[in-house]
């Protein structure tokens, strides 16, 4: 099991960004080998940088050729044990559509649409 965590900071300009730690005894050790696939496929341009607080900045590349319709899964691997340690995805295109999501957002809609219906009804009905 990899002692390495981590923590998503953000997605910005088609950049994965996370924050990787590592327990207080390994801090000095070297640079963390990472992986990130795609379907299997390694991701090219993986970052990992150390910062000024103990910790590493890792930045992913997402490759123009993921960006399409459907769900697009990354699963970030710890390099030397190959546990998983985070999974991200990106979701495009006409598969949004079904999505768990989409399917809340418009539920939530017709929900705040019924809310009001009722209101008005039973203001008619006093």
């Amino acid at each position: 099991m990899s002692d390495l965590s981590v923590t998503k900071t953000r997605m910005k300009d088609g950049i994965w960004e996370a924050v990787l730690h590592r327990p207080k005894e390994d801090e000095h050790a070297e640079l963390p080998k990472i992986e990130v696939t795609l379907d299997t496929t390694p991701i090219d341009g993986v970052e990992v940088t150390a910062n000024q607080d103990g910790a590493y900045i890792l930045r992913v590349p997402v490759p123009k050729e993921a960006i399409g319709d459907g769900v697009q899964t990354f699963l970030v691997k710890d390099g030397e044990s190959g546990d998983l340690l985070e999974r991200f995805a990106v979701i495009a295109g006409e598969a949004v559509e079904g999505d768990l999501r989409a399917e809340i957002d418009l539920l939530r809609a017709e929900l705040d649409m019924l809310k009001k219906a009722f209101r008005r009804h039973c203001l008619e009905t006093m």
